[in-house]
């Protein structure tokens, strides 16, 4: 009983997805065909509407209701993450630019080098 189900419910994930996909396509080549005779309001609404028709279809397959399942347990995780206090978040961005900054010097003193170095060697100026 158990594995007839899951045939038949993978059949029809099958067909879902093409539904899904047939009305993203509609979405698109509706806007593209009604651009120059419906305002964009009517075409935006049309749009959104049938981006949620299929993500709901899209959702009731199986491949659909893991991701729902993945975006519950991260939403959960993201819950129980211990953030950083706006003074470390403070003190990190700064160690981070001054960082940034002395190898920026760095590299473009190197750089500055190697030029007049190939400069010398190639007798072109720089």
């Amino acid at each position: 009983m158990s594995a007839n189900t899951e045939t038949q419910s993978s059949s029809l994930d099958g067909l879902k997805w093409i539904v899904a996909i047939a009305l993203l396509a509609a979405a698109v080549l509706g806007n593209y065909y009604y651009g120059d005779q419906v305002s964009v309001l009517y075409r935006a609404i049309g749009v959104v509407l049938l981006v949620v028709i299929a993500g709901v279809i899209a959702g009731m397959t199986g491949k659909g209701r893991q991701f729902r399942e993945f975006a519950k347990e991260s939403r959960k995780e993201t819950r129980r993450v211990v953030w950083p206090s706006r003074q470390e978040a403070t003190q990190t961005t700064l160690i981070v630019v001054v960082a940034t900054a002395i190898v920026s010097l760095i590299l473009w003193g190197m750089d500055a080098i190697l030029v007049r170095i190939v400069g010398f060697f190639t007798g072109l100026e720089f």
